[in-house]
């Protein structure tokens, strides 16, 4: 990207489906309410699209959705509306409006969206496989789940971790870099 690029609908959608469902769960941290979450997502790549927001560069597209999303959040969390049907006390209003939840939430998504794409590298079988583990299930699980041997299990487990070895470190070095410069520069 040059200086203050407007989106094509090329980019926009590619933009999109990269980081829709992250959005989403980002937002769900704050509604407890997916559906919601999806539809404050929606929203916020609605004004994008309809705007023709110009950005600078992807850290500028990433850190403008995560901001909007989060600000369609509190809009819905203070509206009188909203404040009479939650619990929502005003000491958890302020944990989630603070600086540390939204940095820590935000670095959660950006790694499980990495993990995602690099799983989704993946040949179909491992790429399965590893989904149902890092969903928490044990080998036998997911053996029994693919009626698969634990054996073929462990072997497409082993194949993807080489696999997704190289593709992790480089990403997770680029953004533990990134951390590190936002809070020691």
């Amino acid at each position: 990207m040059t200086d203050k690029t407007i989106l094509s609908l090329k980019e926009f959608k590619e933009l999109y489906n990269t980081f829709y469902f992250s959005l989403c769960l980002f937002a769900d941290r704050y509604m407890n309410d997916i559906e919601l979450s999806k539809d404050l997502v929606q929203d916020v790549f609605v004004k994008v699209w309809n705007n023709k927001t110009p950005f600078e560069s992807e850290l500028a597209i990433k850190t403008y959705l995560y901001r909007s999303v989060r600000n369609k959040c509190f809009d819905v969390l203070k509206s009188k509306d909203f404040k009479s049907k939650s619990k929502l006390t005003d000491y958890d209003l302020s944990v989630i409006e603070s600086e540390s939840f939204y940095e820590k939430e935000i670095f959660i998504e950006e790694v499980s969206r990495i993990i995602d794409t690099a799983v989704n590298t993946l040949p179909k079988k491992c790429a399965v496989i590893i989904k149902l583990s890092l969903k928490g299930l044990c080998n036998t699980q997911i053996s029994e789940e693919l009626s698969v041997s634990i054996s073929t299990v462990k072997a497409q487990k082993r194949i993807a971790y080489q696999k997704l070895r190289p593709l992790l470190k480089q990403s997770v070095l680029s953004l533990c870099f990134c951390v590190f410069n936002r809070f020691f520069y």
